[in-house]
C-alpha cells in the first residue's frame, strides 16, 4: 500500500503560474518528500538536460 501524494499537479501549476506572473523565469522545480515545492529561477538553476529515457518511453 502506498501513501497518498502530498501535493497535487494543481499545486505545482499554481506555484509556477504565480512565479511566472511575478516575472520569474523558472529554471527548475524541486519537490521534497514532504510535498514542499521549491521554484528556482533560471539565473540560479538553469534547466537541466532532458532525461534520455523520456525519448524511449515517448514523453519527448
Amino acid at each position: 500500500m502506498s501513501a497518498a501524494a502530498r501535493f497535487k499537479e494543481a499545486d505545482v501549476t499554481r506555484a509556477v503560474r504565480g512565479a511566472a506572473k511575478a516575472g520569474m523565469m523558472v529554471g527548475r522545480i524541486e519537490i521534497d518528500p514532504n510535498g514542499k515545492i521549491v521554484i528556482l529561477s533560471q539565473s540560479v538553476a538553469p534547466p537541466t538536460d532532458p532525461n534520455p529515457w523520456d525519448i524511449v518511453i515517448g514523453k519527448a
